[in-house]
């Protein structure tokens, strides 16, 4: 298999949890947890990525996702590919930064 980056896939989660009370903090916690278990990479604040070999794979974690969905809340997931990815403009004050760089480990699952 070709691996290019039209084929290779980011995985973007933003949420928005709410954290007024214990049960909910705990929540936002859990979900928080399993992104980061998962392989997610804090971009900002409640905004997770995931670099993906494939959009196959990419949808593996995606279900994982869905499985630990937090009961309330707003969880938003968008799949872009590596060429659209490198793309980003980041800005840090008036200064532009690169974008990630896409993992350069060989992926097995």
């Amino acid at each position: 298999m070709l691996v290019n980056g039209y084929r290779c896939m980011w995985i973007v989660t933003m949420f928005d949890l709410p954290t007024d009370t214990k049960k909910a903090r705990r929540q936002y916690a859990l979900f928080r947890k399993h992104l980061l278990e998962d392989g997610f990479t804090m971009m900002q604040y409640s905004v997770y990525a995931r670099h993906c070999a494939s959009k196959e794979n990419a949808e593996v974690h995606i279900d994982r996702i869905k499985k630990h969905l937090p009961p309330d809340g707003e969880v938003r997931v968008i799949t872009i590919t590596d060429k659209q990815f490198e793309r980003m403009m980041i800005f840090w004050g008036k200064t532009r930064q690169s974008p990630e760089r896409a993992p350069c480990q060989l992926e097995l699952f």
